[in-house]
C-alpha cells in the first residue's frame, strides 16, 4: 500500500471536496514534483479509502462523476499521519551514487556527467519558478503550504546545479594539479641541473674506492718493511 499516496489524496480532500478529475489535476499540476502517481492509482486510492471509512461520496454529478469527501476518521488518520508517523526520507540516491565511482572514468567522462546534472536541474528549476509564477499562492491554506513546499524545490535545484558545476570545476582542477606535478616530475629527470649533484656523489664515492685501492697497497708494503 503506497500510504504516502493514501494521505496525500486525503490531505486534498481536507481542503475541499473533490472529483477524481479535480484530483488528478491537482496532482498534475503540483504535486506531481512532489509525489507523482498516474490516474489509476488515484482512483484505485479513492476506492479504498471509501471502503475504509476514510473519504466518502458527497455527491454524484453527470456521466457519473463523484465527488469525495473526508470523513471524521479520515480526519483523524490525516492528523495521526502528520504529527506521529516520522517521515520516511531518501535512503537512496542513484545519481549521487554514480559519483563515488566517477573515477573509473576519464576526466571527461566524468565532467560531461557532472554538467548534465547540472542541466538537468537548472531546467527543473525552471520548471519550479514557471509553476510558481503561474500559481495564485494567496488566500486558500492549501495554496499557501503549496507555495513553502515549492520553495523546498526552487532552493534544491539550484544547490544541485551550483553543486554539479562546482564538482566539474574540481575535477578540472584536480587533472590540472596532477598534469603539472607529471610534468614536473619529467622536467626534474631531465634538467641538467639535478645531474652535477647526483655526478658529484659518484665522484665522490669513486674517490674514495680509489683512495682505499692506492693506500691498502702501500699499508702492506710499509707492514712488511717494518717485519725486516
Amino acid at each position: 500500500m503506497d500510504m504516502s499516496l493514501r494521505h496525500a489524496v486525503l490531505g486534498l480532500l481536507a481542503a475541499s471536496p473533490a472529483s477524481g478529475y479535480d484530483l488528478m489535476k491537482t496532482f498534475d499540476l503540483s504535486l506531481a514534483h512532489v509525489w507523482p502517481a498516474t490516474q489509476s492509482q488515484v482512483y484505485g486510492e479513492l476506492n479504498k479509502l471509501t471502503a475504509a471509512d476514510l473519504i466518502e461520496v458527497a455527491s454524484h454529478g453527470p456521466r457519473g462523476r463523484k465527488e469525495y469527501a473526508i470523513t471524521k476518521a479520515g480526519m483523524a488518520e490525516l492528523h495521526h499521519w502528520l504529527t506521529e508517523v516520522e517521515p520516511v526520507g531518501p535512503q537512496r540516491h542513484d545519481g549521487l551514487l554514480r559519483v563515488f565511482f566517477l573515477g573509473a572514468l576519464t576526466p571527461l567522462e566524468a565532467r560531461t556527467y557532472l554538467l548534465q546534472q547540472a542541466e538537468r536541474s537548472a531546467r527543473a528549476h525552471a520548471d519550479y519558478r514557471a509553476l510558481a509564477d503561474a500559481g495564485d499562492w494567496e488566500g486558500e491554506t492549501l495554496a499557501v503550504y503549496g507555495r513553502i513546499a515549492l520553495e523546498f524545490g526552487l532552493r534544491q535545484t539550484a544547490m544541485v546545479e551550483e553543486w554539479a558545476n562546482w564538482a566539474a570545476a574540481e575535477i578540472t582542477s584536480d587533472q590540472a594539479r596532477r598534469s603539472r606535478e607529471a610534468a614536473g616530475a619529467t622536467a626534474g629527470e631531465q634538467d641538467p641541473a639535478h645531474e652535477p649533484e647526483q655526478n658529484s656523489e659518484q665522484i665522490k664515492a669513486r674517490i674514495q674506492e680509489y683512495g682505499t685501492e692506492v693506500e691498502q697497497p702501500r699499508v702492506r708494503e710499509r707492514a712488511r718493511k717494518r717485519q725486516r
